[in-house]
């Protein structure tokens, strides 16, 4: 895949790549283009034998506040809003297989398909003041990239039908606490990063990355399944009159008034 995007930042120290997010101004919102820089960064990366350890951040005051709301607001017919979803299953496929040990390390708020993102890494560090929200529910919408795979993983399935149907924002701590995340950095987050970071390069990393290659080819065809049934359910939901009001109330900065239709 050759794509070229100024939305991704590579950066490659010894055994340890460095992905970064780069649309700051938008809170690292996710659109076509930034997802798909993710993808072709990754597949490098996963080609290179140099790299053992993939650490995702977003550039700025967050980790990524989820899809890109003009994506929301377009109004894509499916030959349109397919290839988006398609991209996206890419991407969250690529991420959770790749023969690395990845982490995710949050600052800020990390939202909808981006906590989703989050999610499809190993390992999630996150600064103490960061928010996390599977907040789809908000705009009349079912989580994408995966969530409902990794929440059930996570959780099982009635807590996550939970976490999905409040569609909260949890404290880092409220997130350790459920299992979502696996460490609240106790001080600055760069500290933190850099002893995890540390500590696995000191252990023997093609052990830990043959087990995450079992337990992922195992649970593939779960994966990919999920993808594709969110894929078709989120252009159901897209119909809604719930998700029309859903997003009108978030742009006029309101309470949104669901009906049920």
């Amino acid at each position: 895949m050759n794509f070229v995007t100024d939305k991704v930042n590579l950066q490659v120290n010894g055994r340890v790549a460095t992905l970064e997010m780069n649309r700051p101004e938008s809170l690292n919102a996710m659109d076509a283009d930034l997802i798909k820089g993710l993808i072709c960064k990754l597949k490098e990366i996963s080609e290179s034998d140099d790299v053992d350890i993939v650490v995702l951040r977003g550039k700025g005051r967050a980790f990524s506040s989820g899809g890109d709301i003009k994506t929301m607001l377009s109004n894509m017919n499916e030959s349109d809003f397919f290839p988006v979803m398609d991209a996206i299953s890419e991407l969250i496929i690529t991420l959770y297989s790749i023969p690395k040990l990845t982490i995710s390390a949050i600052t800020g708020a990390a939202a909808g398909l981006g906590f989703s993102l989050a999610l499809a890494t190993d390992y999630i560090l996150a600064d103490k003041t960061s928010k996390l929200a599977m907040n789809f529910i908000g705009i009349g919408l079912i989580p994408d990239g995966g969530a409902h795979f990794f929440l059930e993983k996570r959780l099982g399935e009635t807590r996550a039908k939970h976490v999905i149907w409040d569609g909260k924002m949890m404290s880092a701590e409220e997130a350790l606490k459920w299992g979502l995340i696996q460490e609240v950095a106790e001080g600055d987050l760069q500290p933190a990063l850099e002893a995890r970071v540390t500590d696995w390069l000191s252990r023997p990393v093609q052990a830990m990355v043959k087990t995450k290659k079992i337990l992922a080819e195992k649970n593939r065809p779960q994966l990919l399944k999920i993808l594709e049934l969110e894929k078709h359910g989120q252009q159901k939901m897209r119909e809604t009159l719930d998700h029309q009001e859903g997003i009108k109330a978030f742009i006029e900065k309101r309470k949104p008034v669901f009906i049920g239709k």
